[in-house]
């Protein structure tokens, strides 16, 4: 909770809120919004499990374009089609066929080690999305300065200082109502991700010691 003030003889208290929510629910509705045109999309289960966390693999850092990856990858799971190899690096033919789909291009030749995952958004797709996107990004720009605020004030450690990530390893956070998702360790003492079925926090449960 932050400090009480003094408003024009009102005592005003101030409670610090956090943004992960408001942008679950931003990523929530802009999927929705992908349903409209691919109705046979699948539903996000858990659009929290997106935030704070980047794919190399899938090219960059959340936005509207990597949740259109995301589609690809779900409507492909949908489909039973294995769109991906080599634990999930190698972004396949069948993965650009889908793609092409969802308006996502990819006018290279594919690379070698993830082949044809930075698909970008067509001119038509962008348009398509307008208002999605510009909704999305409003929502991911105060979440990144919310973010940045408590990381001023906040010790993350050696890893974080010096922006590692744990090797990129995940390992499985938990909530009390008992859904899970992995994580890096490193990103999730970045912000809480937070349970879009119970509200509270994931977190990595305590290994004790036997003997």
């Amino acid at each position: 909770m932050s400090p009480n003030r003094n408003t024009g003889g009102r005592l005003v208290v101030e409670h610090d809120v956090s943004t992960t929510p408001v942008l679950a629910a931003e990523l929530a509705a802009a999927w929705a919004d992908i349903q409209r045109y691919h109705p046979d999309l699948p539903d996000l289960a858990a659009p929290e499990a997106l935030i704070g966390e980047s794919s190399s693999a899938c090219g960059a850092e959340l936005s509207f374009e990597r949740l259109l990856h995301e589609a690809v990858h779900g409507l492909a799971a949908a489909r039973g089609v294995r769109d991906t190899s080599r634990a999930g690096r190698y972004h396949n033919r069948r993965f650009l066929a889908i793609a092409e789909e969802f308006g996502l291009r990819h006018r290279q030749e594919p690379h070698p080690s993830s082949g044809f995952s930075l698909v970008t958004m067509a001119p038509e797709t962008r348009r398509r999305y307008r208002r999605t996107i510009q909704r999305l990004s409003r929502a991911l720009r105060a979440h990144s300065m919310a973010n940045n605020r408590d990381s001023d004030r906040a010790f993350r450690g050696p890893a974080a200082r010096h922006g590692s990530s744990g090797g990129g390893v995940r390992v499985k956070a938990v909530c009390d109502c008992g859904r899970n998702v992995r994580v890096v360790p490193s990103v999730l003492a970045q912000a809480p991700i937070t349970c879009g079925a119970c509200g509270k926090p994931f977190r990595i449960p305590e290994v004790v010691a036997v003997g």
